[in-house]
Protein backbone atom coordinates (compact mmCIF):
# COMPACT_ATOMS: atom_id res chain seq x y z
CA UNK A 1 0.00 0.00 0.00
CA UNK A 2 1.55 3.27 -1.09
CA UNK A 3 -1.07 6.00 -0.85
CA UNK A 4 0.87 9.25 -1.18
CA UNK A 5 1.75 11.89 -0.28
CA UNK A 6 1.71 11.41 3.47
CA UNK A 7 -1.23 13.29 5.01
CA UNK A 8 -0.85 16.45 7.03
CA UNK A 9 -3.29 17.27 9.83
CA UNK A 10 -3.39 18.77 13.30
CA UNK A 11 -2.95 15.40 15.02
CA UNK A 12 0.20 14.61 13.06
CA UNK A 13 1.47 18.08 13.91
CA UNK A 14 0.97 17.31 17.61
CA UNK A 15 2.84 14.03 17.16
CA UNK A 16 5.66 15.79 15.28
CA UNK A 17 5.96 18.32 18.11
CA UNK A 18 6.00 15.54 20.72
CA UNK A 19 8.76 13.74 18.85
CA UNK A 20 10.84 16.92 18.56
CA UNK A 21 10.37 17.54 22.28
CA UNK A 22 11.54 14.00 23.07
CA UNK A 23 8.33 13.06 24.87
CA UNK A 24 8.09 9.60 23.28
CA UNK A 25 10.56 7.03 22.02
CA UNK A 26 7.87 5.39 19.91
CA UNK A 27 4.39 6.44 18.82
CA UNK A 28 1.67 4.05 19.93
CA UNK A 29 -1.99 4.23 18.87
CA UNK A 30 -4.93 1.85 19.12
CA UNK A 31 -8.20 1.13 17.37
CA UNK A 32 -10.83 0.02 19.95
CA UNK A 33 -14.08 -1.17 18.27
CA UNK A 34 -16.94 -2.82 20.12
CA UNK A 35 -17.65 -6.32 18.70
CA UNK A 36 -21.41 -5.69 18.61
CA UNK A 37 -21.89 -5.06 14.90
CA UNK A 38 -20.04 -4.52 11.64
CA UNK A 39 -17.69 -1.61 11.06
CA UNK A 40 -19.11 1.21 8.94
CA UNK A 41 -17.40 3.78 6.77
CA UNK A 42 -17.14 6.15 9.72
CA UNK A 43 -14.76 3.65 11.31
CA UNK A 44 -12.61 3.87 8.17
CA UNK A 45 -11.55 7.33 9.30
CA UNK A 46 -10.29 6.06 12.66
CA UNK A 47 -8.65 3.03 11.01
CA UNK A 48 -6.94 5.20 8.39
CA UNK A 49 -5.76 7.61 11.07
CA UNK A 50 -4.51 5.17 13.70
CA UNK A 51 -2.97 2.56 11.44
CA UNK A 52 -1.63 5.20 9.07
CA UNK A 53 0.22 6.87 11.94
CA UNK A 54 1.64 3.49 12.92
CA UNK A 55 2.92 2.90 9.40
CA UNK A 56 4.28 6.40 8.76
CA UNK A 57 5.98 6.84 12.13
CA UNK A 58 7.30 3.30 12.49
CA UNK A 59 5.23 2.90 15.65
CA UNK A 60 2.67 0.42 16.93
CA UNK A 61 -1.10 0.18 16.73
CA UNK A 62 -3.13 -2.27 18.78
CA UNK A 63 -6.46 -3.62 17.67
CA UNK A 64 -8.26 -3.76 21.01
CA UNK A 65 -11.81 -5.03 21.21
CA UNK A 66 -13.86 -3.12 23.75
CA UNK A 67 -15.72 -6.22 24.95
CA UNK A 68 -17.14 -4.86 28.21
CA UNK A 69 -20.83 -5.55 27.50
CA UNK A 70 -21.48 -9.29 27.09
CA UNK A 71 -25.17 -8.70 26.35
CA UNK A 72 -24.45 -7.34 22.86
CA UNK A 73 -21.13 -8.77 21.73
CA UNK A 74 -20.06 -11.89 19.86
CA UNK A 75 -17.03 -13.43 18.22
CA UNK A 76 -18.67 -13.32 14.78
CA UNK A 77 -18.53 -9.53 14.89
CA UNK A 78 -14.92 -9.56 16.10
CA UNK A 79 -13.91 -11.87 13.25
CA UNK A 80 -15.61 -9.66 10.65
CA UNK A 81 -13.91 -6.57 12.09
CA UNK A 82 -10.50 -8.23 11.71
CA UNK A 83 -11.36 -9.22 8.13
CA UNK A 84 -12.48 -5.69 7.24
CA UNK A 85 -9.33 -4.06 8.62
CA UNK A 86 -7.10 -6.45 6.69
CA UNK A 87 -9.15 -5.91 3.53
CA UNK A 88 -8.58 -2.16 3.88
CA UNK A 89 -4.86 -2.90 3.78
CA UNK A 90 -3.82 -2.57 7.42
CA UNK A 91 -2.30 -4.89 9.99
CA UNK A 92 -2.22 -4.42 13.75
CA UNK A 93 0.92 -4.69 15.84
CA UNK A 94 -0.91 -6.66 18.51
CA UNK A 95 -4.40 -7.94 19.20
CA UNK A 96 -5.97 -7.27 22.58
CA UNK A 97 -9.32 -7.21 24.35
CA UNK A 98 -10.56 -5.11 27.22
CA UNK A 99 -11.40 -8.45 28.84
CA UNK A 100 -7.67 -9.24 28.92
CA UNK A 101 -7.41 -6.59 31.63
CA UNK A 102 -10.49 -7.41 33.72
CA UNK A 103 -8.37 -8.53 36.70
CA UNK A 104 -6.28 -5.37 36.51
CA UNK A 105 -9.38 -3.18 36.12
CA UNK A 106 -10.85 -4.77 39.23
CA UNK A 107 -7.67 -3.97 41.18
CA UNK A 108 -7.80 -0.39 39.92
CA UNK A 109 -11.39 -0.12 41.18
CA UNK A 110 -10.33 -1.46 44.58
CA UNK A 111 -7.53 1.12 44.61
CA UNK A 112 -10.08 3.91 44.15
CA UNK A 113 -12.26 2.54 46.95
CA UNK A 114 -9.30 2.28 49.31
CA UNK A 115 -8.44 5.89 48.59
CA UNK A 116 -12.05 7.05 49.18
CA UNK A 117 -12.39 7.86 45.48
CA UNK A 118 -15.17 5.37 44.70
CA UNK A 119 -18.23 3.99 46.46
CA UNK A 120 -20.96 1.42 45.97
CA UNK A 121 -24.31 3.07 45.20
CA UNK A 122 -27.47 1.06 45.91
CA UNK A 123 -29.90 3.37 44.11
CA UNK A 124 -31.72 2.36 40.96
CA UNK A 125 -30.56 3.57 37.58
CA UNK A 126 -33.49 5.97 37.36
CA UNK A 127 -32.68 7.48 40.75
CA UNK A 128 -29.06 7.98 39.77
CA UNK A 129 -30.09 9.68 36.51
CA UNK A 130 -32.53 12.00 38.30
CA UNK A 131 -29.92 13.06 40.85
CA UNK A 132 -27.29 13.67 38.18
CA UNK A 133 -28.66 17.12 37.39
CA UNK A 134 -28.68 18.88 34.04
CA UNK A 135 -26.38 21.12 32.04
CA UNK A 136 -27.79 24.09 33.97
CA UNK A 137 -28.49 22.50 37.35
CA UNK A 138 -26.00 20.75 39.67
CA UNK A 139 -26.40 17.15 40.74
CA UNK A 140 -27.33 15.78 44.17
CA UNK A 141 -25.17 13.55 46.33
CA UNK A 142 -26.24 9.95 46.60
CA UNK A 143 -27.40 8.92 50.10
CA UNK A 144 -24.74 6.17 49.84
CA UNK A 145 -21.89 8.51 48.90
CA UNK A 146 -20.44 8.56 52.41
CA UNK A 147 -20.30 4.82 52.95
CA UNK A 148 -17.10 3.83 54.70
CA UNK A 149 -14.17 2.30 52.84
CA UNK A 150 -14.53 -1.12 54.46
CA UNK A 151 -18.26 -1.32 53.68
CA UNK A 152 -17.58 -0.33 50.07
CA UNK A 153 -14.85 -2.95 49.77
CA UNK A 154 -17.11 -5.61 51.21
CA UNK A 155 -20.03 -4.68 48.94
CA UNK A 156 -17.83 -4.53 45.85
CA UNK A 157 -16.43 -7.99 46.65
CA UNK A 158 -19.98 -9.27 47.10
CA UNK A 159 -20.90 -7.76 43.72
CA UNK A 160 -18.05 -9.68 42.18
CA UNK A 161 -19.06 -12.88 43.96
CA UNK A 162 -22.52 -12.73 42.40
CA UNK A 163 -24.49 -12.06 45.59
CA UNK A 164 -26.65 -9.35 44.01
CA UNK A 165 -29.03 -9.09 41.07
CA UNK A 166 -28.48 -6.96 37.98
CA UNK A 167 -28.98 -3.29 38.79
CA UNK A 168 -28.99 -3.79 42.55
CA UNK A 169 -25.69 -1.95 43.03
CA UNK A 170 -23.14 -0.05 40.95
CA UNK A 171 -19.68 1.29 41.68
CA UNK A 172 -19.34 5.05 41.18
CA UNK A 173 -16.34 7.34 41.16
CA UNK A 174 -16.42 9.90 43.94
CA UNK A 175 -15.58 13.17 42.19
CA UNK A 176 -17.92 16.18 42.32
CA UNK A 177 -21.70 16.27 41.93
CA UNK A 178 -21.46 20.06 41.46
CA UNK A 179 -19.03 19.84 38.54
CA UNK A 180 -19.91 21.85 35.45
CA UNK A 181 -18.87 18.85 33.35
CA UNK A 182 -21.67 16.37 33.90
CA UNK A 183 -19.30 13.46 33.20
CA UNK A 184 -17.52 14.22 36.48
CA UNK A 185 -20.68 13.90 38.59
CA UNK A 186 -19.78 10.59 40.19
CA UNK A 187 -19.90 8.50 37.00
CA UNK A 188 -20.68 4.78 37.17
CA UNK A 189 -17.55 2.64 36.82
CA UNK A 190 -18.94 -0.91 37.26
CA UNK A 191 -22.34 -2.55 36.86
CA UNK A 192 -23.67 -6.04 37.52
CA UNK A 193 -24.35 -8.25 34.48
CA UNK A 194 -25.20 -11.90 35.12
CA UNK A 195 -24.40 -12.93 31.58
CA UNK A 196 -21.64 -15.14 30.23
CA UNK A 197 -18.88 -13.29 28.42
CA UNK A 198 -17.74 -14.49 24.99
CA UNK A 199 -14.13 -14.81 26.19
CA UNK A 200 -14.19 -15.05 29.97
CA UNK A 201 -17.31 -17.18 30.33
CA UNK A 202 -18.86 -17.01 33.79
CA UNK A 203 -15.74 -15.76 35.58
CA UNK A 204 -17.21 -12.28 35.97
CA UNK A 205 -20.66 -10.94 36.75
CA UNK A 206 -19.52 -7.33 37.06
CA UNK A 207 -18.21 -5.43 34.07
CA UNK A 208 -16.44 -2.08 33.75
CA UNK A 209 -18.05 0.81 31.91
CA UNK A 210 -16.40 2.02 28.72
CA UNK A 211 -15.20 5.28 30.32
CA UNK A 212 -13.37 3.27 32.97
CA UNK A 213 -11.91 0.57 30.74
CA UNK A 214 -10.96 2.86 27.86
CA UNK A 215 -8.26 4.99 29.45
CA UNK A 216 -6.84 2.24 31.62
CA UNK A 217 -6.53 -0.06 28.61
CA UNK A 218 -4.64 2.71 26.82
CA UNK A 219 -2.30 3.11 29.78
CA UNK A 220 -1.62 -0.62 30.10
CA UNK A 221 -0.76 -0.83 26.40
CA UNK A 222 1.51 2.22 26.48
CA UNK A 223 -0.64 4.22 24.08
CA UNK A 224 0.91 7.63 23.53
CA UNK A 225 -1.94 9.27 21.62
CA UNK A 226 -5.49 8.11 22.28
CA UNK A 227 -7.39 9.35 19.23
CA UNK A 228 -11.18 9.49 19.40
CA UNK A 229 -14.06 11.44 17.92
CA UNK A 230 -15.45 14.70 19.24
CA UNK A 231 -18.32 13.18 21.21
CA UNK A 232 -15.67 12.03 23.70
CA UNK A 233 -14.28 15.52 24.22
CA UNK A 234 -16.42 16.09 27.32
CA UNK A 235 -15.31 12.69 28.61
CA UNK A 236 -11.64 13.68 28.49
CA UNK A 237 -11.84 15.24 31.96
CA UNK A 238 -12.86 11.85 33.39
CA UNK A 239 -10.22 10.08 31.28
CA UNK A 240 -7.54 12.37 32.75
CA UNK A 241 -8.95 12.12 36.30
CA UNK A 242 -8.75 8.33 36.27
CA UNK A 243 -5.24 8.34 34.79
CA UNK A 244 -4.17 10.79 37.51
CA UNK A 245 -5.64 8.83 40.43
CA UNK A 246 -4.68 5.28 39.41
CA UNK A 247 -1.25 3.61 39.48
CA UNK A 248 -1.19 3.13 35.70
CA UNK A 249 2.09 2.36 33.90
CA UNK A 250 1.88 5.24 31.39
CA UNK A 251 0.08 8.51 30.70
CA UNK A 252 -1.74 8.56 27.34
CA UNK A 253 -3.01 11.79 25.84
CA UNK A 254 -6.55 11.87 24.48
CA UNK A 255 -7.04 13.93 21.30
CA UNK A 256 -10.38 14.37 19.55
CA UNK A 257 -11.21 14.78 15.88
CA UNK A 258 -14.50 15.16 14.04
CA UNK A 259 -16.35 11.98 13.15
CA UNK A 260 -17.25 11.11 9.59
CA UNK A 261 -20.86 11.96 8.76
CA UNK A 262 -22.15 10.98 5.33
CA UNK A 263 -25.42 12.12 3.79
CA UNK A 264 -28.10 9.84 2.33
CA UNK A 265 -27.40 7.25 5.03
CA UNK A 266 -27.24 6.78 8.80
CA UNK A 267 -24.04 6.13 10.74
CA UNK A 268 -25.46 5.11 14.11
CA UNK A 269 -24.77 1.47 14.91
CA UNK A 270 -28.08 1.36 16.77
CA UNK A 271 -29.97 2.47 13.67
CA UNK A 272 -27.99 0.16 11.40
CA UNK A 273 -28.85 -2.71 13.75
CA UNK A 274 -32.50 -1.70 13.50
CA UNK A 275 -32.38 -1.72 9.70
CA UNK A 276 -31.03 -5.28 9.82
CA UNK A 277 -33.39 -6.53 12.53
CA UNK A 278 -36.49 -5.08 10.86
CA UNK A 279 -35.56 -6.58 7.49
CA UNK A 280 -35.22 -3.30 5.59
CA UNK A 281 -31.88 -4.61 4.32
CA UNK A 282 -30.65 -8.15 3.70
CA UNK A 283 -28.03 -8.05 6.47
CA UNK A 284 -25.01 -6.14 7.70
CA UNK A 285 -23.26 -6.74 4.37
CA UNK A 286 -26.19 -5.61 2.23
CA UNK A 287 -24.55 -3.52 -0.53
CA UNK A 288 -26.78 -0.55 0.36
CA UNK A 289 -25.41 -0.42 3.89
CA UNK A 290 -22.57 2.00 4.75
CA UNK A 291 -20.71 -0.88 6.41
CA UNK A 292 -17.25 -1.77 5.14
CA UNK A 293 -18.54 -5.27 4.40
CA UNK A 294 -21.50 -3.85 2.48
CA UNK A 295 -19.30 -1.54 0.42
CA UNK A 296 -16.89 -4.41 -0.17
CA UNK A 297 -19.67 -6.70 -1.38
CA UNK A 298 -21.01 -3.96 -3.62
CA UNK A 299 -17.60 -3.67 -5.28
CA UNK A 300 -15.87 -0.72 -3.67
CA UNK A 301 -12.09 -1.08 -3.50
CA UNK A 302 -9.82 -0.54 -0.49
CA UNK A 303 -7.98 2.14 -2.47
CA UNK A 304 -11.17 4.10 -3.12
CA UNK A 305 -12.11 4.12 0.58
CA UNK A 306 -8.62 5.17 1.65
CA UNK A 307 -8.60 7.92 -0.97
CA UNK A 308 -12.03 9.04 0.20
CA UNK A 309 -10.85 9.39 3.81
CA UNK A 310 -7.69 11.17 2.67
CA UNK A 311 -9.77 13.66 0.68
CA UNK A 312 -12.02 14.30 3.69
CA UNK A 313 -9.03 14.80 5.98
CA UNK A 314 -8.73 15.02 9.77
CA UNK A 315 -10.08 18.16 11.44
CA UNK A 316 -11.98 19.15 14.55
CA UNK A 317 -14.79 20.80 12.59
CA UNK A 318 -18.00 18.73 12.43
CA UNK A 319 -19.39 18.46 8.92
CA UNK A 320 -21.43 16.22 6.65
CA UNK A 321 -19.69 14.76 3.63
CA UNK A 322 -21.48 14.47 0.31
CA UNK A 323 -22.18 10.92 -0.83
CA UNK A 324 -21.13 12.17 -4.27
CA UNK A 325 -17.53 12.48 -3.05
CA UNK A 326 -17.44 8.81 -2.04
CA UNK A 327 -18.91 7.87 -5.43
CA UNK A 328 -16.38 10.07 -7.20
CA UNK A 329 -13.54 8.28 -5.42
CA UNK A 330 -14.67 4.86 -6.65
CA UNK A 331 -15.18 6.20 -10.19
CA UNK A 332 -11.71 7.76 -10.15
CA UNK A 333 -10.24 4.48 -8.94
CA UNK A 334 -12.04 2.25 -11.44
CA UNK A 335 -12.01 4.38 -14.59
CA UNK A 336 -8.31 3.87 -15.38
CA UNK A 337 -8.28 0.13 -14.65
CA UNK A 338 -11.73 -1.47 -15.01
CA UNK A 339 -12.01 -3.54 -18.23
CA UNK A 340 -14.84 -2.50 -20.54
CA UNK A 341 -17.58 -4.93 -21.54
CA UNK A 342 -21.04 -4.63 -23.07
CA UNK A 343 -24.12 -5.65 -21.15
CA UNK A 344 -27.78 -5.15 -22.01
CA UNK A 345 -29.84 -4.90 -18.84
CA UNK A 346 -33.34 -4.49 -20.31
CA UNK A 347 -33.02 -6.37 -23.60
CA UNK A 348 -34.93 -5.59 -26.78
CA UNK A 349 -34.33 -7.98 -29.68
CA UNK A 350 -33.07 -6.68 -33.02
CA UNK A 351 -33.11 -8.80 -36.18
CA UNK A 352 -30.77 -7.59 -38.95
CA UNK A 353 -32.64 -8.91 -41.95
CA UNK A 354 -29.94 -8.47 -44.57
CA UNK A 355 -27.26 -10.17 -42.47
CA UNK A 356 -26.82 -13.89 -43.36
CA UNK A 357 -28.67 -16.17 -40.92
CA UNK A 358 -25.88 -18.73 -40.52
CA UNK A 359 -23.02 -16.27 -40.42
CA UNK A 360 -21.18 -14.78 -37.45
CA UNK A 361 -18.02 -12.72 -37.24
CA UNK A 362 -15.51 -11.93 -34.52
CA UNK A 363 -14.70 -8.33 -33.77
CA UNK A 364 -11.57 -7.69 -31.75
CA UNK A 365 -11.70 -4.62 -29.53
CA UNK A 366 -9.46 -3.30 -26.74
CA UNK A 367 -10.44 -4.29 -23.21
CA UNK A 368 -9.59 -0.76 -22.06
CA UNK A 369 -9.25 2.27 -24.34
CA UNK A 370 -6.22 3.68 -22.48
CA UNK A 371 -4.52 0.45 -21.39
CA UNK A 372 -3.30 -1.61 -24.33
CA UNK A 373 -1.25 -3.77 -21.98
CA UNK A 374 -4.34 -5.57 -20.69
CA UNK A 375 -5.09 -6.81 -24.20
CA UNK A 376 -8.19 -7.20 -26.32
CA UNK A 377 -11.44 -9.09 -26.20
CA UNK A 378 -13.53 -10.61 -28.97
CA UNK A 379 -17.15 -9.75 -29.66
CA UNK A 380 -19.34 -12.06 -31.71
CA UNK A 381 -21.60 -10.31 -34.19
CA UNK A 382 -24.63 -12.12 -35.61
CA UNK A 383 -27.98 -11.59 -37.30
CA UNK A 384 -29.88 -11.35 -34.01
CA UNK A 385 -28.70 -9.06 -31.26
CA UNK A 386 -30.04 -7.40 -28.12
CA UNK A 387 -30.02 -3.67 -27.45
CA UNK A 388 -31.24 -1.68 -24.47
CA UNK A 389 -34.97 -0.99 -24.45
CA UNK A 390 -34.20 2.68 -23.79
CA UNK A 391 -32.23 2.83 -27.07
CA UNK A 392 -35.42 2.66 -29.12
CA UNK A 393 -38.28 5.20 -29.23
CA UNK A 394 -41.37 5.23 -31.42
CA UNK A 395 -41.63 8.99 -31.22
CA UNK A 396 -38.19 10.27 -30.22
CA UNK A 397 -37.91 13.64 -28.45
CA UNK A 398 -35.62 16.38 -29.63
CA UNK A 399 -31.98 15.51 -29.03
CA UNK A 400 -32.60 11.75 -29.08
CA UNK A 401 -30.00 10.20 -31.39
CA UNK A 402 -30.71 6.52 -30.86
CA UNK A 403 -32.87 4.08 -32.80
CA UNK A 404 -36.32 5.10 -34.09
CA UNK A 405 -38.47 4.26 -37.13
CA UNK A 406 -36.48 5.04 -40.30
CA UNK A 407 -33.44 6.20 -38.31
CA UNK A 408 -29.88 5.00 -38.32
CA UNK A 409 -27.66 4.27 -35.36
CA UNK A 410 -24.18 2.81 -35.01
CA UNK A 411 -23.64 -0.39 -33.05
CA UNK A 412 -20.56 0.14 -30.93
CA UNK A 413 -17.47 -1.49 -32.50
CA UNK A 414 -19.66 -2.76 -35.37
CA UNK A 415 -21.99 -1.54 -38.10
CA UNK A 416 -24.56 1.13 -38.78
CA UNK A 417 -28.12 -0.22 -38.77
CA UNK A 418 -31.41 1.35 -39.90
CA UNK A 419 -34.81 0.60 -38.34
CA UNK A 420 -37.30 -0.77 -40.89
CA UNK A 421 -40.11 -2.36 -38.90
CA UNK A 422 -41.29 -2.84 -35.30
CA UNK A 423 -42.96 -6.04 -34.05
CA UNK A 424 -45.27 -5.43 -31.10
CA UNK A 425 -47.03 -7.45 -28.43
CA UNK A 426 -50.75 -7.40 -27.64
CA UNK A 427 -50.30 -4.22 -25.60
CA UNK A 428 -48.53 -2.46 -28.44
CA UNK A 429 -45.11 -2.61 -26.80
CA UNK A 430 -42.09 -3.22 -29.07
CA UNK A 431 -40.74 -6.79 -28.72
CA UNK A 432 -38.56 -6.92 -31.84
CA UNK A 433 -36.96 -4.35 -34.11
CA UNK A 434 -36.24 -5.32 -37.71
CA UNK A 435 -33.33 -3.53 -39.32
CA UNK A 436 -30.89 -3.56 -42.22
CA UNK A 437 -27.17 -3.05 -41.77
CA UNK A 438 -24.65 -1.30 -43.98
CA UNK A 439 -21.70 -3.70 -44.52
CA UNK A 440 -19.52 -0.75 -45.57
CA UNK A 441 -19.61 0.75 -42.08
CA UNK A 442 -17.57 -1.84 -40.18
CA UNK A 443 -15.19 -0.58 -37.51
CA UNK A 444 -16.57 2.94 -37.43
CA UNK A 445 -16.25 3.58 -41.17
CA UNK A 446 -18.75 5.67 -43.15
CA UNK A 447 -17.38 5.68 -46.71
CA UNK A 448 -19.99 8.08 -48.07
CA UNK A 449 -19.22 10.63 -45.36
CA UNK A 450 -22.66 10.62 -43.79
CA UNK A 451 -22.80 11.39 -40.08
CA UNK A 452 -24.42 9.00 -37.61
CA UNK A 453 -24.61 10.65 -34.21
CA UNK A 454 -26.03 7.81 -32.13
CA UNK A 455 -23.82 4.97 -30.88
CA UNK A 456 -25.41 2.21 -28.81
CA UNK A 457 -24.14 -1.01 -27.22
CA UNK A 458 -25.38 -4.51 -27.98
CA UNK A 459 -24.70 -8.22 -27.49
CA UNK A 460 -25.23 -11.16 -29.80
CA UNK A 461 -28.47 -12.95 -28.96
CA UNK A 462 -27.07 -16.45 -29.46
CA UNK A 463 -23.78 -15.76 -27.68
CA UNK A 464 -24.93 -13.72 -24.68
CA UNK A 465 -24.59 -14.86 -21.08
CA UNK A 466 -27.67 -14.56 -18.88
CA UNK A 467 -27.27 -12.86 -15.51
CA UNK A 468 -29.15 -11.15 -12.74
CA UNK A 469 -28.08 -7.55 -12.30
CA UNK A 470 -28.78 -5.66 -9.09
CA UNK A 471 -28.95 -1.91 -9.43
CA UNK A 472 -28.06 -0.49 -6.04
CA UNK A 473 -28.67 3.14 -5.22
CA UNK A 474 -28.63 5.32 -2.11
CA UNK A 475 -30.40 3.79 0.85
CA UNK A 476 -32.36 6.97 1.68
CA UNK A 477 -34.09 9.35 -0.69
CA UNK A 478 -33.22 12.49 1.30
CA UNK A 479 -29.82 13.83 2.24
CA UNK A 480 -30.58 13.97 5.98
CA UNK A 481 -32.77 10.98 6.92
CA UNK A 482 -32.85 12.01 10.57
CA UNK A 483 -33.64 15.65 9.79
CA UNK A 484 -35.26 17.45 12.69
CA UNK A 485 -36.69 14.08 13.78
CA UNK A 486 -40.21 15.23 12.93
CA UNK A 487 -40.73 11.90 11.20
CA UNK A 488 -39.45 8.37 11.58
CA UNK A 489 -36.18 8.06 9.67
CA UNK A 490 -37.51 4.84 8.14
CA UNK A 491 -40.03 6.95 6.21
CA UNK A 492 -37.10 8.35 4.24
CA UNK A 493 -35.95 4.96 2.91
CA UNK A 494 -35.47 5.05 -0.85
CA UNK A 495 -37.96 2.63 -2.45
CA UNK A 496 -35.66 2.42 -5.50
CA UNK A 497 -32.49 1.63 -3.58
CA UNK A 498 -32.50 -1.84 -5.17
CA UNK A 499 -33.80 -3.00 -8.52
CA UNK A 500 -33.24 -6.66 -9.40
CA UNK A 501 -33.16 -7.21 -13.16
CA UNK A 502 -33.47 -10.79 -14.37
CA UNK A 503 -32.37 -12.22 -17.75
CA UNK A 504 -29.89 -9.50 -18.50
CA UNK A 505 -27.63 -10.21 -21.48
CA UNK A 506 -23.87 -9.92 -21.05
CA UNK A 507 -20.84 -10.48 -23.25
CA UNK A 508 -19.97 -14.16 -23.48
CA UNK A 509 -16.57 -13.68 -21.79
CA UNK A 510 -18.20 -12.72 -18.50
CA UNK A 511 -19.30 -16.31 -18.04
CA UNK A 512 -15.72 -17.27 -17.19
CA UNK A 513 -14.66 -13.95 -15.69
CA UNK A 514 -12.57 -13.58 -12.56
CA UNK A 515 -15.11 -12.87 -9.79
CA UNK A 516 -12.75 -10.31 -8.24
CA UNK A 517 -12.59 -8.17 -11.37
CA UNK A 518 -14.59 -4.97 -11.50
CA UNK A 519 -15.99 -4.01 -14.90
CA UNK A 520 -17.34 -0.99 -16.63
CA UNK A 521 -20.51 -1.97 -18.44
CA UNK A 522 -20.26 0.50 -21.31
CA UNK A 523 -22.79 3.35 -21.06
CA UNK A 524 -24.25 1.81 -17.89
CA UNK A 525 -21.90 1.90 -14.89
CA UNK A 526 -19.35 -0.07 -12.90
CA UNK A 527 -20.20 -3.60 -11.78
CA UNK A 528 -18.86 -6.39 -9.58
CA UNK A 529 -19.89 -9.99 -9.04
CA UNK A 530 -21.92 -10.51 -5.89
CA UNK A 531 -20.67 -13.00 -3.32
CA UNK A 532 -23.73 -15.15 -4.10
CA UNK A 533 -22.84 -15.29 -7.80
CA UNK A 534 -22.11 -18.69 -9.38
CA UNK A 535 -20.85 -19.58 -12.82
CA UNK A 536 -24.24 -21.07 -13.68
CA UNK A 537 -26.17 -18.21 -12.05
CA UNK A 538 -24.26 -14.96 -12.41
CA UNK A 539 -25.20 -12.01 -10.23
CA UNK A 540 -23.63 -8.59 -10.74
CA UNK A 541 -23.96 -5.59 -8.44
CA UNK A 542 -23.83 -2.04 -9.68
CA UNK A 543 -21.07 -0.34 -7.74
CA UNK A 544 -21.83 3.13 -9.04
CA UNK A 545 -23.31 4.74 -12.13
CA UNK A 546 -21.07 6.40 -14.69
CA UNK A 547 -22.26 9.85 -13.66
CA UNK A 548 -23.58 11.51 -10.53
CA UNK A 549 -27.27 11.63 -11.38
CA UNK A 550 -28.23 12.57 -7.81
CA UNK A 551 -26.47 15.93 -8.01
CA UNK A 552 -28.26 16.70 -11.26
CA UNK A 553 -31.60 15.67 -9.78
CA UNK A 554 -31.11 17.91 -6.75
CA UNK A 555 -30.14 20.81 -9.01
CA UNK A 556 -33.25 20.33 -11.12
CA UNK A 557 -35.51 20.09 -8.06
CA UNK A 558 -34.15 23.37 -6.69
CA UNK A 559 -34.87 25.29 -9.91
Amino acid sequence: MSDSPKPVNFIRQIIDDDIKAGRHQAIVTRFPPEPNGYLHIGHCKAIWLNFGIKDDYGGRCTLRFDDTNPLRESQKYASRIEEDIRWLGYEWSSLAHASDYFDQFYEYAVHLIKNALAYVDSQSGDEIRRQRGTLTEPGMNSPYRDRGIEENLSLFQAMRDGEFEDGEHVLRAKIDMQASNINLRDPVLYRIRHHAHQRTGDKWCIYPMYDFAHGQGDAIEGVTHSLCTLEFEDHRALYDWLIEHLPVPSTPRQIEFSRLNLNYTVMSKRLLTQLVDLGHVAGWDDPRMPTISGLRRRGYTPESLRNFIASVGITRKPNVIEMGLLEKCIRDDLDPKAPRVMAVLRPLKVVIENYPESETELIEVPSHPQRPEIGCRQLTFSREIFIERSDYEDDPPKGYFRLAPGREVRLRHAYVIRCKEVVRDARGEPVEIRCDYDPETAGGQTPDGRKVKGIIHWVSASHAVNAEVRLYDRLFSVADPLGARKHDYLDALNPDSLQCLKDCKLEMGLGQADPQTRYQFERVGYFFQDSASRQDALVFNRIVSLRDTWTRKSQYSSN
